[in-house]
């Protein structure tokens, strides 16, 4: 068994941006980043060839539990005058129900958790699952969970599918000249702008990586730092960066609930994710295809599906 974990909104707001709006629907209705998610997830089922799909949704893209610990987290995201909802495209968001139809009635397995990230979901079955994992993503967070054995990779997607890279521990080490697993620990020290994630005042890549490489962890680190508090030293630390991690503790010891992905969400004990061999609602699906025009991304998806599947039953 080999798992694909797609992280679906991701994939979806890639595809709105890649795709021009001029790709619609018979009636005119834009549905750019609904063909966009299908056109892509067909070459990635092609070239990866994974028997198992899922795509990971965003419940709750702005979870409570890390917003209390840190108040800025994807603050910036706000829809205008919204204290929940997040700034999206207004051609964007009706597609989205609309993509979840079409993969419903193909029969590509869709979850959520309550309260949670589709990063969530994506570290709860990534970890839990016993063969090869591949994570889908444009998002760098997912780098904590590469894995040896059994493997999990990322297929990192910022540039496109195309020119998507191949990460697992060594490729993550090599990036950014750190632990392969250690990526979460590295971000909460430096800082992650884009999900307002402040990181240590003073502190930027080059000093995260040799921190968390001369320490092995964040942890250490810090119990490091507290045990050599009364002489205010720290081995192999200089003074300028020693008072910047201590005058930054109070974010260091909340960091982690934030930047950590959860491995543990409730997901749904039955899910079926194995590729689709034919549509689960053929006739929902044809009428989903001539509403919407997505005939040939929806078969050349299906296609994909189908011949992984049957080169797989073969084996």
């Amino acid at each position: 068994m080999s798992l694909m974990l797609l992280d679906a909104a991701s994939m979806y707001f890639r595809a709105y941006f890649g795709v021009p709006q001029s790709m619609t629907a018979p009636d005119g209705t834009p549905v750019n980043a609904i063909r966009g998610f299908l056109d892509m997830t067909a070459r990635l089922v092609s070239s990866r060839k994974p028997t198992h799909l899922v795509a990971c949704l965003d419940e709750d893209w702005r979870p409570a539990f890390r917003v209390a610990a840190i108040p800025s987290y994807k603050e910036h995201r706000l829809a205008p005058g919204s204290k929940v909802a997040e700034e999206t495209p207004d051609t964007l968001a009706p597609q989205v129900p609309i993509l979840l139809d079409v993969l419903a009635a193909m029969g590509i397995a869709c979850v959520g958790s309550a309260g949670f990230e589709a990063d969530d979901v994506i570290g709860t079955l990534a970890t839990a699952a016993t063969g090869p994992v591949e994570v889908v993503t444009g998002d760098r967070d997912l780098f904590q969970l590469v894995r040896a054995d059994p493997p999990i990779r990322i297929l990192y997607i910022a540039r496109s599918v195309a020119k998507l890279e191949v990460l697992g521990p060594r490729e993550v080490a090599a990036k950014y000249d750190i632990p392969g697993t250690a990526y979460a620990d590295y971000a909460a020290l430096r800082g992650d702008p884009s999900d307002g994630l402040p990181g240590v005042p003073g502190v930027g890549d080059k000093t995260a990586a040799a921190l968390i490489t001369a320490f092995g962890s964040l942890d250490r680190l810090l119990a490091s730092l507290d045990a050599t508090a009364a002489t205010r030293t720290l081995s192999g630390v200089s003074p300028s960066v020693r008072a910047k991690l201590r005058a930054a503790r109070d974010y260091l010891d909340v960091a982690p609930t934030v930047v950590q992905v959860r491995r543990d969400v409730p997901t749904r004990r039955r899910l079926r994710t194995e590729l689709p061999s034919e549509s689960r609602d053929p006739a929902g699906l044809v009428k989903l295809c001539d509403r919407w025009g997505l005939d040939s991304s929806v078969g050349r998806l299906l296609q994909a599906c189908q011949s992984v599947r049957q080169a797989s039953d073969q084996v």
